[in-house]
């Protein structure tokens, strides 16, 4: 099983946030640059497998400032030597899709082909209907979400797929879909040095273009679905050779999951697929669940299930959640010393081995000393026994 860091990332502790207007605070974001080189460095020479950023806009609350993750990406390659640099992910509905290729290609080259890609469809309405709207008119759909809404963002999602595919490995580019056409229409070009060193050109019109440059690692860098928990979003990913990580769910919802995934893709059961996890690992249970109690629980309650992100835990026959210590015990969340990490990761393997296990590190909401000798624990304590 390989092991990657999720930083969302946060600016500001529980208590910064809670005064209001966090982002806006040049310091706090300096703050977190700092510590999330320390951390991502620490990552780097430990032997964790990548680090990857969201994307969101708009976050003046403190939580997910993470407006352009292939930037961050690029910062935090420069800082280190092996770990590979990703996205989980760049809305794809909301986004130029040859822009989203041309920018991954680029990270690709510049960080020696350690790159990876992660895209999701959005579910933030506040930012996905105002950056979608000069390229889709789609809006954001919030999970488990079936509609007319939900709907076109899942055509914008995979029509754009589709076209950085293409655009990573054609070597000219022509595309017409709902959303996209390439070339957009009648377009004179008519270009004496294109005819000579170049294609895509016909009687003095445009016929194709070329996508460049081409990412180094071939055909293109690992590919990765986040908060993957519909029946769609799985089969997608398992038609297109795409690693689905699974967020923490009620077995009753992850099992089915795992068997689409299989039957789909035609690989062994958890194949391809991988779990997002809350990590905090202290020195006595107590400590853990305090930290947690400021970081996970707390981002939990405030920010994602609002989002419906909870639904996925609740017991489909009892209609009751899990307590905090049930959470850990069934390994919903990775929380405790080193021996009760120990043990809710193996709960994990035993329902459904994984390829990945996606750590969310909760950067600025945990003490930034006690988040690094929580990720040291996991990759010298913990990890060993599953690799």
């Amino acid at each position: 099983m390989k092991a990657s860091i999720f930083c969302l990332p946060s600016v500001g502790s529980r208590a910064e946030i809670e005064a209001g207007m966090a982002a806006t605070r040049p310091e706090l974001y300096q703050r977190m640059l700092r510590e999330l080189t320390e951390l991502v460095k620490l990552a780097d020479d430990l032997g964790y497998d990548s680090v990857s950023f969201t994307e969101h806009h708009f976050h003046i609350e403190g939580f997910e400032v993470s407006n352009n993750p292939v930037l961050l990406d690029l910062y935090f390659a420069m800082q280190t030597k092996r770990i590979r640099v990703g996205q989980l992910g760049i809305v794809l509905p909301a986004a130029n899709p040859i822009r989203v290729a041309e920018d991954i290609a680029m990270l690709d080259h510049m960080t020696g082909g350690r790159a990876c890609a992660g895209f999701a469809r959005g579910y933030q309405r506040r930012w996905v209907d105002v950056m979608a709207q000069q390229t889709h008119g789609v809006s954001g759909t919030l999970p488990h979400q079936h509609d007319a809404i939900d709907q076109a963002n899942r055509e914008a999602f995979e029509e754009n797929w589709q076209i950085i595919k293409k655009c990573w490995t054609e070597e000219m580019l022509t595309f017409k879909g709902k959303y996209w056409k390439i070339p957009a229409g009648a377009t004179p070009w008519d270009l004496e040095t294109t005819v000579k060193y170049g294609k895509g050109v016909e009687n003095g019109m445009l016929t194709s273009v070329g996508v460049v440059p081409k990412p180094l690692q071939k055909p293109y860098p690992p590919v990765f679905l986040p908060f993957a928990s519909s029946p769609g979003s799985i089969r997608w990913a398992a038609q297109e050779g795409v690693t689905a990580i699974l967020p923490p769910m009620h077995e009753a919802y992850a099992s089915p999951l795992y068997d689409l995934y299989a039957e789909v893709s035609g690989k062994p059961r958890g194949q391809g697929t991988g779990l997002l996890r809350d990590v905090i690992i202290a020195d006595t249970d107590e400590e853990a669940m305090a930290l947690w109690e400021d970081s996970g629980r707390f981002s939990g309650k405030a920010w994602f299930e609002p989002f419906g992100f909870r639904r996925g835990l609740m017991d489909p026959v009892t209609k009751n959640f899990a307590t905090a210590k049930e959470s850990i015990d069934l390994g919903y969340a990775l929380v405790g010393t080193v021996d009760t990490v120990t043990r809710a990761l193996e709960a994990n393997m035993k329902r459904q081995p994984v390829d990945w296990l996606f750590c969310y590190t909760y950067n600025a909401l945990v003490p930034h000393g006690k988040l690094m000798k929580s990720t040291e624990a996991l990759w010298t304590k913990v990890l060993p026994n599953f690799m």
